[in-house]
């Protein structure tokens, strides 16, 4: 018998949520049906995978591009220039690069989106470098101006959605931007520097994944690959701390060379500056005055989403993902109380509880508070990493997005794939990662003891094992949800809309060759929480990344990101202009063609 079918019939407490078997996990899905996918009101035929350079829907819906890089949000800024690929200057101006996580506000009747700007692809920004990377101190003030978070107002003219440039919420925040600390970790020694001895700013916010919003109103950015933009050119031998190491600091950057321009990304000569990134950033999209906020209390890691939902008592409970392979699952709960309406939510994550996940192949688990590590507040700040290890933390395959469902108290993580699992030491085969060298990913469902998000227990199981069974019959094939009419890999952005349907988004690979065959390019997915039925809803262009979603007021747009397209064959990619145009990346809108609700 397998690991992996040893590790299922261990499990005694599902109660029949899975079926025995390396293929039959989930015995209570449904039969599919190819025609019609009822759940929540919304019904399609199935797309099929492809590789088209495009974005393919069900019939009777519908898209159109709201923002794309490059696009101005300001009337003086000079349209995106297909030659040069913008300057530094314009690139303030203009929507970032490569969206992520988003979240659409109704501010005094004004539609705003608020979007993460990830990261920018080298290849494409830099396309008319011959090196295809900065080459000097203007490049790299483009790179920098590409990053972060684009706020700015859209309207509705004609049935598409359009920028509103000039609009008082337009707003850029940038790696250059000021932002200020707050929580355990503020005005510690650990995030003292030169450029702020007190410790109690940062400047700028950057690498920003997946998002989340507060019930009060506010935007929430999370910041994950930090490390990337560190180097040390005064002393390539430089010795790195332990700290140092295990957030992936090195002498060597990606290929930013952010350094050029500001000596503080030199890591040799400022240690304390990675200190300053990798934590959730709180934005007022109402308020463009204020200045974001870094919660230091929900810890310092590589922050994919924050999912936030209030407990029974009134308390703030936000759960988050560590996307590293071998990394952790969190939760905060806020010492303060939600209150409708008043003016002290604003403050409700500055101070709380940090807990990580412990899961049993029983299927059951629990929340271990950080302040079992016998590390002080601070130091759980700022070396969250660390405090989850001395607990005793399960390794977990990268999570990713986490989400609530509004209609359950329970929530789902989509954990993406993991090289690692099972050939490491420290990441061995069990239950919730049950599949050695994991190409292909899976979402674990969780129930708090209670139906209490601020429990400290929860049962836990598996709502889809992704794989493909057209290539596999043994484990990789994926669960019983899974068919050659859905297959998926690598699920990476998970959202609930208004009436409980589970959206999944892909990142992973799209060579539609060997394990990946016959899966085509990066998709969205819709699932039924109560059934496990999963149908493709939608294709993206050649090399996206599928990733964000957020819906207009009305529920009858659903504003979805595509992400770098043509990222390693640019050449090859041309969205969402068509003809020779550079790829960029961009913001669609996906509504139905009758004009009916869409989540």
């Amino acid at each position: 018998m397998s690991d992996f079918n040893k590790i299922i019939e261990r499990r005694s407490l599902l109660k029949g949520a899975f079926a025995l078997g390396a293929t039959a996990f989930f015995s209570s899905t449904i039969p599919l049906n190819n025609k019609i996918f009822a759940h929540g009101g919304i019904d399609f035929s199935e797309v099929p995978a492809n590789g088209l350079d495009t974005v393919t829907l069900p019939e009777g819906f519908e898209w159109h591009v709201v923002a794309s890089w490059g696009d101005p949000l300001w009337s003086n800024v000079p349209d995106f220039d297909q030659i040069t690929r913008g300057s530094g200057s314009s690139q303030e101006g203009a929507f970032g690069d490569n969206n992520d996580g988003m979240s659409f506000f109704n501010i005094n009747g004004h539609s705003i989106l608020a979007v993460n700007n990830e990261y920018c692809n080298r290849k494409i920004i830099y396309g008319n470098r011959a090196s295809k990377l900065p080459e000097n101190t203007d490049d790299v003030r483009k790179g920098i101006a590409a990053h972060g978070v684009s706020i700015f107002e859209i309207n509705k003219t004609k049935g598409k959605w359009n920028i509103v440039k000039d609009s008082p919420y337009n707003r850029k925040i940038t790696a250059d931007t000021p932002t200020q600390f707050t929580g355990p970790a503020s005005g510690h020694s650990l995030l003292k520097t030169i450029e702020d001895p007190t410790g109690t700013t940062s400047k700028g916010t950057w690498n920003n994944c997946g998002n989340g919003r507060t019930p009060w109103g506010t935007y929430l950015a999370c910041e994950e690959n930090f490390n990337g933009y560190f180097s040390a050119p005064s002393n390539q031998n430089v010795s790195l701390s332990e700290e140092h190491k295990r957030y992936g600091i090195k002498s060597k950057d990606w290929g930013y060379n952010w350094v050029r321009n500001q000596e503080r990304f030199d890591v040799n000569k400022h240690p304390n500056e990675p200190h300053r990134a990798g934590y959730i950033v709180e934005i007022d999209p109402s308020r463009p005055q204020l200045v974001p906020r870094k919660h230091t209390a929900m810890g310092r890691f590589k922050h994919e989403n924050v999912e936030v939902v209030i407990a029974k008592d009134g308390r703030v409970v936000a759960y988050m993902g560590d996307d590293e392979r071998g990394e952790f699952l969190y939760k905060f709960v806020s010492k303060g109380k939600f209150v409708e309406g008043s003016p002290n939510n604003y403050d409700l994550l500055t101070e709380g509880e940090l807990f990580v996940a412990v899961f049993s192949d029983n299927g059951s688990g629990k929340w271990v508070n950080l302040n079992e590590s016998g590390m002080d507040n601070a130091e759980i700040s700022v070396f969250t990493r660390l405090a989850g290890s001395k607990v005793g933390a399960t390794t977990m395959d990268r999570p990713e997005w986490v989400a609530v469902n509004p209609h359950k108290v329970e929530a789902y993580c989509a954990l993406t794939n993991n090289k690692y699992r099972g050939n490491k030491k420290s990441q061995p085969v069990n239950a919730v990662n049950p599949r050695q060298g994991n190409k292909y990913g899976q979402i674990v469902r969780w129930t708090p003891e209670g139906k209490d998000h601020a429990s400290a227990k929860f049962n836990w199981d598996l709502f889809v094992v992704a794989g493909n069974p057209t290539v596999h019959s043994d484990s990789n094939a994926g669960s019983k949800n899974i068919t050659s009419k859905n297959m998926f890999n690598s699920p990476d952005g998970i959202a609930f809309d208004s009436m409980g349907n589970l959206w999944i988004q892909t990142d992973g690979n799209y060579s539609n060759k060997d394990d990946f065959s016959g899966m085509g390019n990066n998709q969205m997915l819709l699932g039924n929480p109560e059934t496990g039925e999963i149908k493709r809803f939608l294709v993206g262009p050649k090399e996206c990344e599928v990733t964000g979603i957020t819906w207009s007021s009305d529920k009858r747009t659903m504003f979805v990101g595509i992400q770098h397209p043509g990222e390693k064959n640019p050449e090859k990619c041309h969205f969402p202009n068509g003809g020779n145009s550079v790829p960029r990346s961009s913001i669609i809108a996906v509504s139905r063609n009758d004009g009916g609700l869409i989540g």
